[in-house]
């Protein structure tokens, strides 16, 4: 029962001791209650319940009983750390067993060898017992092997050996009650589906399990450890880090098992390095090192090791000593047979390569190439970034740039695995290394259109087609439709000031989700296949020009694309120039109130400043006609029309030349539909609404209680132009519910991914919509990027609070503009110059943005 219906038989076994019972039957009771402490609780009194256990057992003169104990206090000697006494254990019992008692005690050392990081001893123990098992007709224990088996092999990489003893344990499980092992068997098939690459499946599946988990009441310490390696793949590392420190927390609390601890303490260490905390990742990595050593167990020694040297590495300690370290961690690795050893020998690689060692680099470079091969994506894109390295190492530019173009073709690949646009944006970090090589070669060997084609290479990618839909998922759409009412509900509590905390802990809820349920699509879509191409960039600019800002080693680099041609001039440092942008939006921010007219001229100053800084000297080569801005993502919420040579242009920014491309060609839907939205709480009552509903003959006009979301999407679903009047939060913390808020609650980026096609133009005339986060190698999460890839071809939005009587003014314009033919940027340059001289007017101006090419 104890793996059926845990605190069941809990409750069961403590009712056996009150009841006097014989000593065979008091042996069992007590092992019962050890076996539920060892998994589940106070490893202390699990020790204390299975030694009175053996000591029952002996007094029955029970062999096979004892056996049966001794296997049992063995595994909780193991993850006591206490490795000498538990295999010692192991040694009795299986001296003292018989047949089918053996076989059973052959399958708990497995398991133990497999704990320890002793894969070899597990196969050979557990291919013993399944036979014997299979014979006795143990269903149970036969299901039990098949699935330790499985994870083993996953261990030593052979995934196809899981998934065929994963499939036979399944089999098996379905024809029993044993709730506690199916949700395992459904873990392990997550951890099957993470080692073959498929993200959202693993999460599925270890968040079906979690819930299988949670019917039963018991903790999941080991599901935590999982969900942990799947989320940092899934570039969600401090996500990790919260959660395997949380377990840890929890496990300290209960006096739980010393070996789990160890394996949570590596998870977190990992979480920490790939989150930039190095300090945090050396502290945690250096305790799982002590704690495994003395728990004997030199596999997970090892992988702590590598990641105390990555740690170390990337506080800039680099040293001989370190790269002799990080070659004995390889070889140990690699003598384990364990995947991570290429992992290894690379940073073996890497380090020799900054102490300018050449030789030695390239003999550890040459070695962690190999698994460029075969392996799941991240494994072959180590591989391959293992062999740019290499290439770099021996002068050979063609090789680096060849072994960028293999490798970041292996990450494409995996990213159209991924339905969410979040997992998409964060899985282009794994790629960030090899497009910053390729870049680094193209300016010192290439020309200016080598180095804008591998600037594009990697930039806005996950623009480049829609996120996928699930198929009307109900689950989802009922947590939408919870969280919108929820929400809502908060914010006239807030408003109200009345407290919110137990709304607040649902709102959170609802929203993790909601999230969780969107990162489990796959992807259905084929990434772009069509490449960009500079010529055809050139010939759609016409007499435009096109200002791609590229970042190597910290300093931009202009490329200035028009006119037949592609140039190149220095800017200035990025560090500087994210500066002088924060210094921009602080001042833009006290100008959205009266009273701050002296705050112009020294905005006015920034922006000169922050010219020099991103445009440099291309700024006297922009031509006369319509200038296209692309900029890395850190210099999003740059105001570009406050610098000096753009204030008066037709000015657009994209994040990407490709998408920009995109946008050009992409045609308006048939029928012209416009769609006027007015949301709720605005000062002004959405003003401008009323107004520019009659330029447009007989437009959909949504307010008051019409304005509810499901109606809103209905109306926007396809339409040639839509304008939105509501307030706009942007959520830096989740920048998927960034959000307008509608009659019934908050219309969430979410939401917008549901459409079948976004409108073709659609105009924010709220705070801080162009506001976006900044994931991955070079992406943007947020409003503006969530339309692009569905169908919008232009989007007018402000990175910045805006005073709401101005942007009436600035809104009344642009229409004016837009009824009049003319596209969303030219309306925008001409609403500008239309808006009265003082600086809250003209500080409104500068705050939105025209996005795209409509």
């Amino acid at each position: 029962m104890v793996f059926a219906a845990p605190n069941d038989a809990l409750a069961r076994a403590e009712g056996v001791l009150d009841t006097d019972p014989t000593p065979l039957h008091a042996s069992v009771a007590h092992q019962v209650i050890g076996i539920w402490q060892r998994d589940w609780g106070d490893m202390r009194l699990a020790l204390d319940h299975l030694r009175r256990a053996r000591e029952l057992a002996a007094r029955a003169d029970s062999a096979e009983r004892e056996a049966d104990v001794l296997a049992t206090l063995g595994v909780a000697l193991v993850h006591a750390g206490r490795t000498r006494q538990g295999l010692a254990a192991f040694e009795r019992g299986v001296e003292r067993g018989t047949g089918h008692t053996r076989a059973r005690v052959l399958y708990r050392r497995a398991y133990s060898w497999w704990v320890l990081g002793h894969h070899r001893e597990a196969l050979d123990d557990v291919r013993r017992a399944i036979p014997v098992l299979r014979q006795a007709d143990d269903v149970i224990w036969t299901a039990r092997a098949l699935t330790l088996r499985a994870t083993v092999h996953l261990a030593l990489g052979a995934i196809r050996q899981a998934d065929a003893d994963f499939t036979a344990a399944e089999a098996l499980w379905d024809t029993t009650g044993q709730e506690h092992d199916k949700a395992d068997a459904v873990e392990s098939r997550g951890l099957a589906a993470f080692r073959s690459g498929d993200i959202p499946a693993a999460l599925r599946l270890l968040d079906e399990a979690e819930e299988r988990y949670a019917k039963l009441g018991t903790p999941t310490f080991m599901l935590d450890i999982r969900r942990c390696e799947v989320l940092m793949a899934a570039g969600l590392a401090p996500e990790a880090l919260a959660e395997a420190d949380a377990a840890i927390a929890v496990l300290d609390g209960i006096g739980g098992q010393s070996t789990r601890k160890a394996e949570l303490l590596l998870a977190a260490a990992k979480a920490a390095r790939l989150a930039g905390d190095a300090g945090t990742a050396i502290a945690r990595a250096a305790l799982a090192v002590r704690l495994f050593a003395g728990q004997r167990r030199t596999w997970w020694e090892a992988h702590a090791q590598l990641v105390l040297i990555e740690a170390r590495v990337a506080t800039g300690r680099g040293s001989g000593r370190l790269v002799a370290e990080a070659v004995r961690v390889a070889e140990r690795l690699s003598a384990f047979g364990a995947p991570a050893a290429p992992e290894a020998w690379l940073l073996a690689g890497r380090i020799a390569l900054d102490l300018d060692w050449t030789t030695d680099a390239e003999r550890y470079l040459a070695v962690a190439a190999r698994s460029r091969r075969s392996g799941p994506p991240l494994a072959r894109m180590t591989g391959w970034a293992a062999q740019a390295l290499w290439a770099r190492a021996t002068g050979s530019g063609r090789g680096v740039l060849e072994a960028c173009r293999r490798g970041l073709d292996v990450l494409d690949d995996h990213r159209t695995t991924l339905g969410a646009s979040e997992l998409r944006a964060r899985a282009t970090a794994q790629g960030a290394e090899l497009a910053a090589l390729a870049q680094q070669v193209s300016l010192e060997r290439g020309g200016p259109r080598q180095l804008l084609v591998w600037s594009e290479r990697w930039r806005a990618t996950v623009l480049s087609a829609p996120p996928t839909r699930p198929p009307a998922d109900p689950a989802l759409l009922s947590g939408l439709t919870a969280f919108r009412e929820i929400a809502a509900r908060a914010e006239s509590a807030r408003m109200d000031g009345r407290p919110v905390p137990t709304l607040e802990r649902e709102q959170r809820r609802l929203e993790r989700e909601i999230r969780s349920r969107t990162l489990h699509i796959r992807g259905d879509a084929p990434g772009d296949g069509d490449r960009f191409d500079v010529g055809r960039l050139l010939a759609r600019l016409g007499e435009g020009r096109l200002v791609g800002l590229a970042v190597l080693d910290g300093r931009v680099q202009v490329l200035l694309c028009g006119g037949g041609r592609v140039r190149r001039f220095a800017g200035g440092l990025l560090a500087e120039a994210e500066r002088e942008a924060e210094h921009v939006q602080a001042g833009l921010r006290r100008l959205a109130h009266p009273g701050a007219e002296d705050r112009l001229a020294v905005v006015e100053v920034m922006g000169r400043r922050l010219e020099e800084l991103l445009l440099g000297e291309a700024a006297d080569h922009l031509g006369s006609g319509p200038v296209v801005i692309v900029p890395p993502a850190r210099l999003h919420r740059v105001p570009w029309a406050l610098l000096p040579s753009l204030r008066d242009r037709v000015l657009s920014v994209s994040p990407s030349a490709s998408s920009w491309l995109r946008a050009r060609e992409t045609e308006p839907p048939p029928g012209g539909r416009h769609v006027l939205v007015r949301g709720p709480g605005l000062a002004t009552g959405g003003a401008e609404v009323p107004e520019v509903a009659g330029r447009y003959g007989r437009p959909t006009v949504l307010e008051q209680a019409d304005a509810r979301v499901p109606r809103v999407l209905a109306e926007l679903d396809g339409a040639a132009l839509a304008h939105i009047a509501a307030h706009g939060t942007f959520r830096a913390d989740s920048p998927l519910f960034s959000s307008l808020r509608m009659a019934d609650g908050p219309l969430i980026v979410h939401d917008f991914e549901r459409l079948a096609r976004s409108p073709y133009r659609i105009i924010l005339s709220s705070c801080d919509t162009a506001r976006l986060a900044s994931v991955g190698a070079d992406e943007l999460l947020g409003l503006v990027t969530a339309l692009l890839p569905l169908g919008t071809a232009g989007v007018v939005a402000s990175s910045a609070p805006v005073n709401d009587e101005a942007v009436v003014a600035l809104m009344l314009a642009l229409h004016k503009g837009l009824s009049a033919g003319l596209s969303l940027a030219e309306a925008l340059r001409d609403a500008r110059a239309a808006l009265p001289g003082d600086a809250l007017h003209q500080a409104t101006g500068w705050a939105f943005t025209a996005f795209g090419a409509a």
